[in-house]
């Protein structure tokens, strides 16, 4: 089971399915994830923004199902008959709406992967019904599958990774700068990263510790906030 967190935040989480760190924001769809031998029909919709952690989730079902990960649009150029008999990720499954072939050959992992005894996971921003999908059967099956939604990363979520950020690159930092840092910052876990690696080279130029006046100047030059 993935941990819980805590306001008591974890000062490091070992990469794979440790590294997908809970909080209210995540917490159904990861639980819909841990229960996969238990999905309708054997699949899955995946749904989230960018930056929400969708694909960090859909790879950390991967590993606990052995499942084959393919981006849709590498479907048309795949061999789909070797994927008989595997469960599979099919990732920005929204990208193929309006691609005749794409559509087909999703259509047909679907029907494949399921009638060999799979479990499919299809990830997309939003819910199928808002793909466009131009081939009939194709969007009667994705409209019908059992979706699972990761929303915009909560404070505790943000707070938990840039600990976690920082950690890996081994930055002390003050006990207050994360409570400053998360309501002035870009709210997505691709935001973090960024803003912590902004952080850090500011800090390794100027040859100084990291700080509440640093982090400030470098959220003002980047964004304009941060006062």
């Amino acid at each position: 089971m993935a941990r819980q967190l805590t306001f008591d935040l974890p000062a490091h989480a070992a990469q794979g399915l440790d590294d997908f760190l809970v909080t209210p924001s995540n917490a159904t769809a990861m639980a819909a994830v841990e229960t996969w031998r238990d999905w309708p029909n054997r699949k899955l919709v995946l749904v989230g923004d960018k930056g929400t952690g969708k694909s960090h989730l859909a790879l950390v079902w991967a590993g606990m199902s052995g499942a084959a990960v393919i981006a849709a649009n590498d479907l048309t150029g795949a061999d789909i008959q070797s994927l008989a008999g595997r469960s599979v990720v099919v990732e920005d499954a929204d990208q193929v709406a309006g691609n005749a072939p794409a559509e087909t050959a999703l259509f047909h992992l679907h029907n494949l992967v399921l009638a060999e005894g799979g479990h499919l996971l299809i990830t997309g921003k939003t819910a199928p019904s808002r793909w466009g999908i131009s081939l009939p059967d194709l969007k009667s099956r994705l409209e019908g599958t059992t979706p699972a939604t990761l929303h915009a990363p909560d404070d505790l979520l943000l707070s938990a990774v840039l600990v976690k950020l920082f950690d890996d690159r081994q930055i002390a930092v003050p006990a207050n700068l994360i409570d400053y840092l998360v309501p002035r910052m870009d709210r997505s876990l691709a935001a973090a990263a960024a803003l912590v690696e902004r952080l850090d080279k500011a800090a390794l130029s100027e040859g100084r510790p990291l700080t509440r006046s640093l982090a400030t100047r470098v959220l003002q030059k980047e964004t304009g906030s941060g006062a």
